[in-house]
C-alpha cells in the first residue's frame, strides 16, 4: 500500500484512465452548504494565486484505490473505496468551468474536456475518466457529454452543477475568461488530497474503516491550550487559575476557539482561517529560524492577551455588559442582526477603546458605520459571500494616519467593498422586494429602526411586543385591491404585474402585533387597526386616503429620508467606482432555473427589484446570459420581439421542450411550470429560518380544555373564514386520517396567519421531526396544501430524489392536481378545495401512509 500527496490534475490528468465508484458506494450526496464552503475554499485559493503568494494549499481529505478487477495494462481502472464525494464536486465544478466558456473560448474548453473529463478514444461507459455509481451515472453522463435533453430534475448531480454555473455567473470577470480559469487552476493545481493506492489482495475496505472511525475530533481551542500548557512547565499552574480558568468559565468552547481566532486576526493575520486555528499559532510561537518555541513568560503574555481581550468579547455577544448607552445600542443591533462576519471590526474597536485611543462617542461613530453597511447592502441586494474578507482584512488594512473611525469609514468606503450611497439606497427602497432578501430577523430590525426613528414619546419595548411584518397591500388582494391597482397602473401593466412589483417592497410593509386582524382585508377596514396602533409609521399609514401605487411609493420615499439620516453613507472619492444596475441576481437565479421550469419577465423583474421592460431590453443585449430564453410573456408565449443575444440557437420552444418545459394546446408554456418571484427566491437559497419560519416550538396541544383559543382551534376558524363548510369539513377529516396513520398535527405561532404542519417524530420544533405538508387558510383565494420538498431534500430518506419524485407523482393522481417535476426543490401547493372530492382524500391518505412507511424504513423501500 503507497500513500502520497497529490492533487487533482496529477491524479486525473496525462493519460487514458478511469476511476470507477462501485456500486455498494452511496450516492454522490452533498448539499448546498458543503458545496458553499468548498466554494469559499476555491475562491480563496484562488485570491492567493491572483496575489502571487506562495501561502500553503487547502487540504481537501483522502482518496482511497484499488485495482478494478476490469484493470488493464494499456488502460487502468481504479476503484474509488473512499473519497467518491470529492472527485465528483471537483469534476463538476471543471463541467461547469467548461460550459461557462465553452463559446467564448472553445479550445480551452475542449483542454478542460481532454485533460480531466474523458477519455477521448474511448466509447461508451469508458470514454469517461470518472464513472460514478450506477445511480449517478446517467446524470452525470448527460452533463459531461453537454446533453441537456436527458437531463431529469432534482438529483444532488444536477444540483451540484447548477450551483457552481450559479457561482461561476456571480464571480465572471465580463472583460476576460482569465478570473475563471484561475478558478480552474485553484481547483486543479491548489487543492490537495491524499491518494493511498492499494495494491491488488489488500484489505481496502480495513482500510476504508480506519480513515472514517475517528470518534469524538479534539476542537481547536483543545489542542492550543494543550499546546500551550505543555511548554509552562514552571508557570502552568499559575497561570492556568489567573487567566485560563476564568477564562474558560467565561465563554463556551467554540466562543473560545472565535476568540484564538479573533487574536491572531488582530495582530494582522487578515488570511487565517478558522480552521487552521491550531496550525497558524503553533507556527506563532515557534522561531522559524531555530525551530525553539516562545519563551514561558511569552506564551504567559499571549494567554494573558487573550484574558483581557475576553471582555470585550463578551461585550459583543452580551451587550448588556457594555456601560455606554450608545455603544450598547449598536452592539445590540448588531447582535440581533446575527454579524458574526463583524467580529474582527468590532474586537478592534472595543481593544482601541479599552487602549484609549477613542472614546465612547467615537466607538459608537465608528460602530454607526459598521451597521450602515450592513443595512445599506442588504436594503439594495448586494451578495454577502464576500463580507468575511471584508472584514476579516479591517485590523490590518485600517489607516495609521486618521482617527480610528474615520479610517474605517474610509476603508469601508474603498473599491470594491459596494457600500451603497443615498441615491441607489433610495432607488432600492423604492422598487427592489425588499421582504424576499436578508434573513427575517434583519427584516424585522430595519422596520423597527426606522420606526424608533421617529421618537415617539413613549416607545415601543420591542423586547416584550410580539411584532410581525405586515403587507398593507396583502399578497393576496382581492377585487377591491385589484380596483386600487388597476387605478394606478402604468400603460401596458396589468395591476397582477403592478401587485407583484410593488408588494414586497418597503413602502408597503409595516409591524404590526394585529397582524392576523389586518389579513387581506380592504384599506378601509385596516385604516381602523392602524390608527389604533402605538407605532407611529402604522397612524401615518392610517391617515392616507386610500393604498396604491402613489402612496406606496410616497411613503418609500419618506422611509429613504429617514434611512439616509439614520445609517451614514460612504465616503465618495475613495477609489469605489460608482456601479450602473447590478444585473447578477438575474443572472444567477437564471443559471439555477430547475430543469422543467420557466419564469416570466415580471417575476423576473419583481425579484430583483426591476421593472419588466427593463428585464426584457437587458436580455436581449446581452450575450451569454445562462437560459435567458426561459423568460416568456405572463401568458407563457415567447415575446413577439424575442431575439437571440449573440448566436442563432434555433427555435425558442424546441430548446425549451429540451429542458423539459411542457406545452398547452394553444401552444402556451404550462403555468404549472412557472417559478413565480417567491419560487424564484427560493431557487438561490432561502434560508432556513425562513424555510420553518413562523412554526415555532411545535407542542402537542393539551386535550384539557383551553383557557384561550388554541393554536388548532385558530387554524379552522381563519380557514372557515375564507372556504366553504365543505372544505373544512373535507381538511377536519384529513387531519383526523393523519392521526390516525400514526401523525400528529403542529401549529404555527404566527399571529398573521396559522398553519398546520403534518408531523411525523418528535415534538419541540422544525429540526426535531419531518412533515409533508402544510396547510394554509386561505387569505383572498382559498386554503392550500404546501409540499415542503424544500425541507424534504435535506432530511433522510428524502435527500433521494426518486423518493420525492415519487411522492410528486402520487399527489397528482388527484384531480385537479398538477406539481412539476420542475419544482422539487420548492414548495408547490394546491388548493384545498380539491379534498370535497371523496376519492381526492382517500388518495392523498394513502400516499401519506406510503410517506411515514419510507420515513419508517429509512427510504430502504
Amino acid at each position: 500500500m503507497q500513500a502520497k500527496e497529490t492533487v487533482f490534475a496529477d491524479l486525473m490528468q496525462g493519460r487514458t484512465q478511469q476511476f470507477q465508484v462501485p456500486l455498494y458506494q452511496r450516492t454522490y450526496s452533498w448539499s448546498e452548504k458543503q458545496l458553499a464552503q468548498l466554494w469559499n475554499d476555491i475562491l480563496e485559493q484562488t485570491e492567493l494565486l491572483d496575489s502571487g503568494t506562495s501561502a500553503s494549499t487547502h487540504f481537501l481529505g483522502s482518496v482511497v484505490l484499488a485495482p478494478s478487477p476490469q484493470n488493464e495494462a494499456t488502460f487502468p481502472r481504479w476503484l474509488v473505496v473512499d473519497g467518491q464525494q470529492r472527485l465528483t464536486k471537483l469534476s463538476l465544478a471543471l463541467v461547469a468551468i467548461r460550459d461557462h466558456i465553452a463559446e467564448g473560448e472553445s479550445e480551452e474548453a475542449e483542454r478542460i474536456d481532454e485533460e480531466y473529463l474523458i477519455n477521448k478514444r474511448k466509447h461508451g461507459d469508458e470514454y469517461f475518466r470518472l464513472l460514478p455509481t450506477q445511480a449517478d451515472r446517467p446524470q452525470f453522463a448527460a452533463h459531461v457529454r453537454s446533453l441537456p435533453a436527458e437531463q431529469t430534475a432534482g438529483d444532488r448531480v444536477a444540483s451540484a452543477y447548477r450551483f457552481f454555473r450559479r457561482k461561476l455567473v456571480e464571480a465572471d470577470d465580463e472583460e476576460s475568461t482569465k478570473g475563471i480559469l484561475r478558478i480552474e487552476q485553484a481547483i486543479t493545481s491548489r487543492l490537495t488530497l491524499v491518494v493511498v493506492s492499494a495494491e491488488r489482495g489488500d484489505n481496502v475496505h480495513r482500510i476504508f474503516e480506519s480513515l472514517n472511525n475517528t470518534g469524538l475530533k479534539l476542537s481547536q481551542a483543545d489542542l492550543l491550550r494543550n499546546y500551550l500548557f505543555m511548554r509552562l512547565p514552571t508557570r502552568g499552574e499559575r497561570v492556568y487559575e489567573t487567566y485560563w480558568l476564568p477564562l474558560q468559565a467565561s465563554l463556551t468552547n467554540d466562543e473560545l476557539e472565535q476568540l484564538m481566532w479573533l487574536q491572531l486576526v488582530l495582530d494582522g493575520d487578515d488570511r487565517v482561517r478558522r480552521q487552521d486555528l491550531y496550525a497558524a499559532q503553533q507556527k506563532h510561537f515557534e522561531i522559524q529560524e531555530t525551530g525553539e518555541t516562545r519563551t514561558e513568560a511569552e506564551i504567559e503574555d499571549y494567554i494573558k492577551e487573550l484574558h483581557r481581550r475576553s471582555a470585550h468579547f463578551r461585550k459583543m455577544i452580551h451587550p448588556d455588559e457594555e456601560s455606554a448607552p450608545t455603544v450598547r445600542g449598536h452592539l445590540r443591533r448588531l447582535r440581533d442582526w446575527q454579524a458574526v462576519v463583524t467580529y474582527p471590526a468590532l474586537m478592534l474597536l472595543l481593544d482601541r477603546r479599552a487602549r484609549g485611543e477613542l472614546d465612547d462617542g467615537e466607538t459608537a461613530r465608528a460602530l454607526s458605520y459598521v451597521e450602515s453597511f450592513l443595512v445599506r447592502r442588504t436594503v439594495c441586494r448586494v451578495a454577502t459571500n464576500n463580507l468575511n474578507r471584508i472584514f476579516q482584512a479591517v485590523p490590518a488594512q485600517l489607516p495609521r494616519d486618521v482617527p480610528v473611525a474615520d479610517g474605517l469609514r474610509q476603508l469601508l468606503s474603498a473599491d470594491n467593498r459596494q457600500w451603497p450611497g443615498d441615491e441607489e439606497l433610495r432607488e432600492k427602497i423604492r422598487s427592489a422586494p425588499f421582504y424576499q432578501y436578508g434573513r427575517p430577523n434583519q427584516r424585522k430590525l430595519v422596520l423597527q429602526r426606522l420606526e424608533e426613528s421617529y421618537e415617539h414619546p413613549e416607545p415601543v419595548d420591542f423586547d416584550a411586543a410580539q411584532l410581525t411584518i405586515e403587507h398593507v397591500m396583502p399578497q393576496s388582494p382581492g377585487d377591491e385591491w385589484m380596483q386600487v391597482l388597476k387605478a394606478g397602473a402604468a400603460e401596458g401593466e396589468s395591476p397582477e404585474d403592478l401587485h407583484s412589483r410593488l408588494q414586497h417592497t418597503l413602502g408597503n410593509l409595516t409591524l404590526t402585533g394585529v397582524n392576523a386582524e389586518l389579513s387581506n382585508h380592504p384599506f378601509e377596514r385596516k385604516q381602523g387597526l392602524l390608527h389604533g396602533s402605538h407605532l407611529e409609521m402604522n397612524r401615518r399609514i392610517a391617515a392616507t386616503e386610500r393604498w396604491g401605487r402613489a402612496e406606496i411609493l410616497a411613503r418609500a420615499d419618506e422611509l429613504a429620508d429617514r434611512a439616509i439620516r439614520l445609517w451614514p453613507a460612504p465616503l465618495r472619492g475613495v477609489g469605489r467606482a460608482e456601479r450602473s444596475r447590478d444585473w447578477s441576481l438575474a443572472h444567477q437565479v437564471l443559471a439555477a432555473l430547475p430543469h422543467g421550469t420557466w419564469t416570466s419577465y415580471g417575476d423576473l423583474a419583481a425579484y430583483v427589484g426591476s421593472g419588466a421592460q427593463a428585464v426584457g431590453n437587458h436580455l436581449a443585449k446581452t450575450d451569454g446570459v445562462i437560459n435567458a430564453y426561459r423568460v416568456l410573456n405572463a401568458d407563457g408565449k415567447v415575446a413577439d420581439g424575442f431575439r437571440w443575444a449573440g448566436q442563432d440557437r434555433g427555435d425558442v420552444r424546441a430548446r425549451l421542450r429540451a429542458d423539459g418545459v411542457d406545452f398547452t394546446a394553444l401552444g402556451a408554456a404550462d403555468p404549472a411550470q412557472r417559478l413565480t418571484s417567491g419560487d424564484l427566491a427560493l431557487v438561490i437559497g432561502a434560508d432556513e429560518a425562513d424555510e420553518d419560519a413562523g412554526m415555532g416550538e411545535v407542542p402537542r396541544e393539551s386535550t384539557e380544555q383551553p383557557a384561550v383559543e388554541t393554536r388548532s382551534a385558530r387554524f379552522l376558524r381563519q380557514l372557515a373564514a375564507d372556504d366553504t363548510d365543505s372544505t373544512v369539513a373535507a381538511v377536519r377529516e384529513l387531519i383526523a386520517g393523519w392521526e390516525g396513520l400514526g401523525g400528529w398535527t403542529g401549529h404555527g405561532a404566527g399571529k398573521a396567519m396559522t398553519s398546520a404542519f403534518l408531523m411525523l417524530g418528535s415534538a419541540g420544533g422544525p429540526g426535531q421531526g419531518i412533515w409533508p405538508m402544510v396547510l394554509y387558510p386561505g387569505s383572498g383565494r382559498g386554503g392550500t396544501a404546501e409540499v415542503v420538498f424544500q425541507h424534504l431534500a435535506k432530511r433522510e430518506p428524502f435527500t433521494e430524489r426518486r423518493l420525492r419524485a415519487e411522492l410528486l407523482d402520487r399527489l397528482n393522481q388527484m384531480e385537479g392536481v398538477s406539481l412539476p417535476h420542475g419544482k422539487l426543490e420548492l414548495r408547490p401547493g394546491f388548493r384545498l378545495s380539491v379534498l370535497e372530492d371523496e376519492r381526492n382524500r382517500e388518495l392523498l391518505l394513502k400516499t401519506l401512509g406510503w410517506f411515514r412507511d419510507r420515513w419508517e424504513e429509512g427510504g430502504t423501500a
